[in-house]
């Protein structure tokens, strides 16, 4: 009777157990099987000694867009790609994710090198591997060219807008979070001077740093969506400005909004091109410090997920600048 009994459960557990995985199944269909984030190696002769991890949603169809997500100061691909929710928003929209990494060797803190001469121009460094890891991700996953998106955080945020003005035809859109306008430490005279001070540049001579990166090239040019804390005081503010005077200048716009109004509570504004584009979106951020908005939960618009320099405060950067971009 004891064996009876004991071969009964036995029978009532498995039982248990496959009707869980079949409602699993059911509530979560197509999703049997998790993608996970790989590395690639051998992309390219690497200049810029960086390291390339992607995403790419299980069975993702050809003709899909492809999002360069680079991350802030002491950070990793993995952690900000899931942090940051841009992962999540590929599984939900479809399209896969290039996360570069950066390497200790090349910058102590993990840091982008926005500020080095010799990483930001075309055809060198760090810019010309991220440029090998797109061109690598679009071969393989037979992506779209003409929906390539980059964005960043901080220090990756100012390697976005690098990507922008230096790759211009790659790129239909960047995102630059907490970030610095290119060539901003130049400008300044050092990376510390742009971070905590600003560079002291007409809209114009902006715009022509810009030109100045890929000479002879008439466009068409990367719209910009840029997200700031009023309270960063790791990149300053103004950066931001100075980002929409450079973006919107090299679009031909003026520095006057277009739109003004609230989104989540926080203030955005539009910048329209002469032909009534929106070639430029800020989002100023109140009371939030140096980091990336996120928003966690399950709900249509949230994404992301709360640590160091991921911030929740009610707005998801990734789930706007996707939008803005025509992901989802």
């Amino acid at each position: 009777m004891t064996q009876t009994r004991a071969a009964s459960q036995r029978v009532l557990l498995w039982a248990t157990l496959l009707v869980a995985a079949l409602i699993a199944a059911v509530l979560t269909p197509g999703r049997a099987t998790a993608a996970s984030l790989q590395e690639v190696t051998g992309f390219g002769s690497n200049p810029g000694a960086l390291r390339m991890f992607r995403y790419v949603p299980d069975g993702l169809p050809a003709g899909r867009p492809v999002v360069v997500a680079l991350h802030g100061c002491t950070q990793n691909a993995s952690g900000y790609g899931t942090g940051s929710g841009w992962t999540q928003l590929a599984d939900r929209w479809g399209f896969s994710v290039v996360l570069p990494q950066q390497q200790a060797a090349n910058n102590a803190s993990s840091c982008f090198n926005w500020f080095q001469s010799g990483d930001i121009a075309r055809g060198q460094g760090e810019a010309a591997s991220v440029a090998q890891m797109v061109d690598r991700q679009v071969a393989d996953v037979s992506g779209d060219v003409s929906r390539v998106y980059v964005t960043g955080l901080s220090a990756g945020g100012g390697m976005a807008a690098v990507m922008m003005a230096a790759y211009p035809e790659r790129f239909a859109a960047g995102g630059v979070v907490a970030g610095l306008p290119y060539g901003c430490a130049q400008a300044a005279g050092s990376p510390y001077v742009c971070m905590y001070v600003g560079a002291t540049q007409t809209p114009k001579q902006w715009g022509d740093r810009v030109r100045a990166a890929r000479p002879g090239y008439s466009g068409p040019w990367p719209t910009l969506v840029a997200f700031q804390g009023t309270a960063d005081y790791t990149v300053k503010p103004v950066n931001m400005t100075d980002l929409m005077r450079q973006w919107t200048d090299v679009h031909g716009g003026d520095q006057v909004a277009d739109v003004s109004d609230s989104v989540a509570g926080y203030p955005h504004q539009v910048f329209r091109d002469a032909g009534g584009r929106a070639v430029v979106e800020t989002y100023s951020v109140t009371g939030m410090g140096h980091g990336q908005p996120v928003d966690p939960g399950s709900g249509s618009e949230q994404c992301g997920s709360a640590g160091a320099y991921l911030l929740d405060v009610n707005l998801c950067a990734a789930y706007r600048m996707g939008r803005a971009w025509g992901l989802g």
